[in-house]
């Protein structure tokens, strides 16, 4: 399977023709029925744990489609939901699909709304193949895990909002009530001109959230993507995999993305896959402000998951809810699940036909992540514009089959190239 060729010009000319068809249909669907028809391309425990949050965020959602990789995995989701969400599933055997073209078949009923919850590896794919037929779409963090998915992340996120298409992303932070109102005030001066920030996502080791499987008679192909969490092609690193959250909320506060980063990295303990267990990323926004950010997944280590903005007139953390300085603020009200609410503010704008679209917010705060990986690896320090510009950095294998595929060596700063 081979990556789509079609220019950004002609992907976004080919797309406009459908536009006022879809507008009509959203216009008819408000006036219509209330029941959202949702499928999953990606049926792992994520996948599954996510579809569990959008039954239980809205009433009237049914999971008609479901599709993976793995028939084994697939079962598995379709086990977990029937004593999850028995009264939303309606997956009839012949909706069950398996391989590396089930999303396409998932993408060809008539769903009204899909969750993209495969490997980040593929979410540039999905999700283009999602707008073009035009489905709302949840999908999970991060947006890739390399330079030209970015591209393509951000190219169809414009045509979705051309679309009138809802998206929301699995930065689920932004849902948060907590999170929201420090922000607002962030925004609105209360700790006045920032001048630093830090970021961290030091955690344990997830090997036991995430499964290793042993290669025995696996193809290299099968036992990578069944062992995704651990390769930098098919997760993008923990970095990009999972402090893209941490990441996001910085973006967010700051109103932007970084100009350029320095980072650093390695593996201390870890021996599976190819991934670093800690990095460490000095990010520089607009008017030399620097963000710290690290990122460790160590056991046995000091755990700290959170985001901290500091300005001339007092400091936020964020994760916290708490401000200090001349206007101290501790947030104290209601915050429900952030994995729930993100899911029912995207039905509710479906239901509204009031369109929100995160896919550019994600797709930035992934390239965040992407650059500290890159500049990590090599050595090099780097800027954004030749990030998301320049770089030529496609981590595709040559074809989507049970195919050998030699696992690339683990990075060394200095020795390995910037491409």
């Amino acid at each position: 399977m081979v990556a789509s060729s079609v220019s950004r010009r002609d992907f976004i000319k080919a797309s406009a023709v459908s536009v006022a068809a879809v507008g009509m249909t959203r216009r008819m669907y408000a006036a219509g029925s209330d029941t959202i028809r949702v499928g999953l391309i990606g049926c792992g425990g994520q996948g599954t744990r996510d579809l569990v949050s959008c039954v239980r965020s809205s009433p009237g959602v049914e999971i008609v489609v479901m599709g993976d990789l793995f028939e084994d995995r697939l079962k598995e989701s379709i086990d977990k939901l029937a004593k999850e969400v028995p009264n939303a599933l309606k997956v009839a055997p012949d909706r069950r699909f398996v391989g590396f073209d089930a999303y396409k078949k998932v993408l060809a009923t008539d769903v009204q709304m899909v969750l993209l919850v495969a490997p980040p590896h593929w979410r540039a794919q999905h999700f283009q193949a999602a707008v073009e037929a035009d489905k709302h779409v949840f999908m999970e963090k991060p947006g890739g895990v390399d330079p030209k998915g970015i591209r393509s992340l951000i190219q169809t996120a414009e045509v979705a909002g051309q679309k009138g298409l809802s998206v929301v992303a699995g930065t689920q932070r932004r849902h948060s009530k907590k999170y929201q109102e420090t922000i607002r005030r962030i925004h609105d001066g209360q700790i006045g001109e920032i001048v630093a920030a830090q970021a961290y996502w030091n955690g344990g080791d997830m090997l036991g959230y995430w499964k290793w499987w042993d290669q025995g008679n696996l193809s290299d192909m099968e036992w990578q993507c069944r062992s995704w969490p651990w390769f930098t092609w098919t997760s993008g690193d923990h970095i990009v995999e999972q402090h893209v959250h941490n990441l996001d909320v910085i973006n967010w506060a700051l109103q932007g993305h970084p100009e350029q980063c320095m980072g650093m990295g390695g593996r201390a303990v870890r021996t599976l896959g190819n991934i670093y267990d800690h990095f460490a990323v000095e990010y520089e926004y607009a008017d030399g402000v620097r963000v710290a950010s690290m990122c460790r997944q160590i056991n046995g280590s000091t755990d700290r998951i959170a985001e901290r903005v500091v300005g001339t007139k007092g400091a936020a953390d964020i994760d916290r809810g708490v401000i200090t300085g001349e206007k101290p603020f501790k947030y104290e009200g209601p915050d429900p699940d952030h994995y729930v609410q993100e899911m029912a503010d995207l039905i509710q704008s479906i239901r509204e036909g009031k369109p929100i679209n995160e896919g550019k917010s994600v797709a930035e705060s992934t390239m965040n992540a992407i650059m500290g990986r890159m500049s990590a690896y090599t050595g090099r320090a780097l800027k954004w514009d030749w990030a998301m510009n320049a770089s030529k950095q496609d981590l595709t294998p040559p074809k989507y089959d049970w195919i050998g595929l030699p696992v690339e060596p683990v990075a060394v700063p200095g020795k390995t190239q910037l491409i």
